[in-house]
């Protein structure tokens, strides 16, 4: 039984990142997602409770119109979900003070996801914001050598 509440869990992110951060589906984000809900690591200037994350989502697609998530993995630990995944976007609006570019970028995110009672309740995470900067040209790539 614990193998398909895990089962069910890691469905809920997925969801999410495929389905709400990737289409726009924003009536799904409001079940998906606990009125409790809390950012334990929410972007810079961001809200930590359930209307910040929405108001994060519809940044990040009017940023980038074709977000799109590409999920590598997921693992269940307990009632948190960890999920390793690659986003990819073409740069068209304003992004971290940068107004668009037509850049097709792409960034690492990892994301630890409490799900209970098949809704997300919590949420810690870390994502490659140093290199979106950098294929922006808003931050000199390093030197090799």
């Amino acid at each position: 039984m614990a193998a398909n509440v895990g089962e069910t869990a890691k469905n809920v992110v997925r969801r999410n990142s495929e389905e709400v951060q990737g289409r726009g589906n924003w009536a799904l984000f409001s079940e998906l997602f606990a009125d409790e809900f809390f950012d334990h690591t929410p972007q810079p200037g961001g809200a930590r409770d359930k209307a910040g994350v929405l108001a994060l989502y519809k940044r990040l697609r009017e940023a980038f119109p074709d977000f799109t998530p590409e999920i590598h993995w997921q693992r269940v630990d307990g009632d948190v979900v960890t999920t390793f995944k690659t986003y990819h976007g073409t740069h068209r609006g304003n992004f971290l003070g940068i107004v668009g570019t037509g850049t097709k970028v792409s960034f690492e995110t990892v994301d630890a996801m409490q799900v209970v009672n098949g809704k997300i309740t919590a949420h810690w995470g870390v994502a490659n914001l140093y290199s979106v900067m950098q294929q922006l040209g808003a931050i000199a790539p390093l030197s090799q050598g």
